[in-house]
């Protein structure tokens, strides 16, 4: 006998009530209340679920159980169907990310190739303050170039920097996204030929240097930085002994020196260029090592046990001596010292700050490290940086009568009487012959 409306009410016996044509009504001890449909399909019965009754009236049920009677007919399983198709929408779900998702997901997967912990903050918070509050609940695959405009435009006359940087990071996270399938078609946010027609370039900005100071003053700089008593004192002035990266230093291990040899060997995983890179170290170099506590594996422990030095601690300590100077800079007036004030080749001077210099051939068959030179110069910097301590009263007068440079003999035998052991090169010896000027 077929159900009706009014008898659905009155079933409340757990069990199985039949409507006919294979639909049943199914009450559970629990109460709880159901369609199903019975079949066979290649000689096999199954039980396929329709719904609850509060979801589905009697007439809904029935028009269920014939689409599925229609599957049937056409060889079809219902209930394998049915798998089929959640299958299919869950990975179309799958599919359809949030920009939001796909740039984090993006930055996961790049962040251990982003040796500098800043650049891999900067990325998600360029992302959550300008990006996110527009795009970033969006499907990925739905951004267009209008949007983009949306986030771009606005910033374009008086942010300008920032808004190349976050172009060029959406332009990014959209190209991973159509190679993972999230997306197809152009990327909206590409610049040659498609945004650089509209937004107005103008003229090239320049470029904001880091500051520096002037290697004249690295002496006064350095008194005053031991006389500072602050923390980070002595890893701010290896940094500038050995012309290195802040992330270089703080990140410094024991193991990756040997002292007997005077040699820092820094892996490329914390390198910029992720090529490992050798330093020679001055005797003022080793000196601040031997320093330093071994209680843990870094060289330069912070605060907190187990941990290196922080990256702001450098930053605040020369804001603290309030000289005109970032900690980057230091490597620039290493670079200008070495320039102006040595003999030492381009080659040597760019391979101590782990600089590539040629072509890609050229680097193919270069095998020598120039250790030995670059341990010269690394010398004469050390030199230059201590001036207040050796020569009280004539680092100005005389800044570059004991370093390694062109200087003739009169100049290095006008260095006896003083505590300095120095080598200085002699102008007109073609081989440049060292000369030693040793003090009483």
């Amino acid at each position: 006998m077929a159900l009706t409306v009014k008898g659905l009410g009155q079933i409340t016996d757990p069990g199985r009530y039949g409507d006919g044509a294979g639909l049943y009504v199914q009450v559970l001890p629990t109460g709880g209340r159901s369609w199903l449909m019975r079949y066979k399909f290649k000689k096999k019965e199954r039980w396929l679920g329709l719904g609850s009754l509060r979801e589905f009236t009697l007439d809904e049920a029935r028009e269920r159980a014939r689409k599925s009677r229609q599957l049937l007919r056409d060889g079809v399983d219902p209930i394998e169907d049915r798998k089929a198709k959640r299958a299919a929408q869950a990975l179309d779900d799958a599919k359809h990310i949030t920009f939001a998702d796909a740039a984090k997901k993006y930055s996961e997967a790049h962040e251990d190739a982003w040796t500098n912990a800043k650049h891999r903050q900067q990325f998600m918070t360029t992302m959550r303050q300008h990006v996110f509050p527009i795009i970033g609940g969006l499907p990925v695959a739905a951004i267009d170039t209008g949007l983009i405009l949306r986030v771009v435009e606005p910033m374009w006359p008086g942010l300008r920097p920032t808004a190349i940087r976050v172009r060029g990071r959406i332009e990014k996270v959209l190209d991973w996204a159509a190679v993972r399938g999230y997306r197809t078609g152009d990327n909206p946010a590409r610049w040659r030929g498609h945004l650089s027609e509209v937004l107005p370039v103008g003229k090239k900005a320049q470029v904001a240097h880091h500051a520096a100071l002037p290697y004249a003053d690295m002496p006064e700089f350095i008194a005053d930085l031991n006389a500072s008593g602050y923390i980070g004192v002595q890893a701010l002035e290896f940094l500038v002994l050995t012309a290195a990266r802040t992330n270089e230093v703080i990140g410094a291990r024991w193991s990756e020196f040997d002292l007997e040899q005077k040699v820092w060997t820094v892996p490329g995983a914390r390198m910029k260029g992720r090529v490992e890179h050798s330093v020679p170290l001055s005797d003022r170099a080793v000196q601040i090592l031997h320093a330093q506590p071994r209680t843990g594996g870094f060289v330069f422990g912070g605060s907190r046990e187990g941990k290196p030095l922080g990256h702001m601690v450098l930053i605040q300590l020369i804001k603290s001596m309030r000289y005109d100077t970032t900690v980057h800079g230091f490597r620039s007036t290493f670079r200008d010292f070495s320039a102006e004030q040595t003999n030492f080749s381009r080659e040597v001077c760019e391979a101590a700050l782990a600089h590539q210099v040629g072509n890609k051939t050229e680097q193919a068959y270069k095998r020598t490290k120039l250790l030995e030179k670059r341990r010269l110069l690394m010398e004469a910097t050390t030199t230059n940086n201590n001036l207040a301590q050796i020569f009280p009263g004539i680092v100005a007068a005389t800044p570059a009568t004991h370093r390694h440079c062109p200087a003739t003999l009169a100049t290095a035998q006008a260095l006896q009487g003083t505590q300095l052991v120095a080598r200085v090169w002699v102008e007109t010896d073609p081989m440049r012959s060292e000369i030693l000027a040793r003090g009483p």
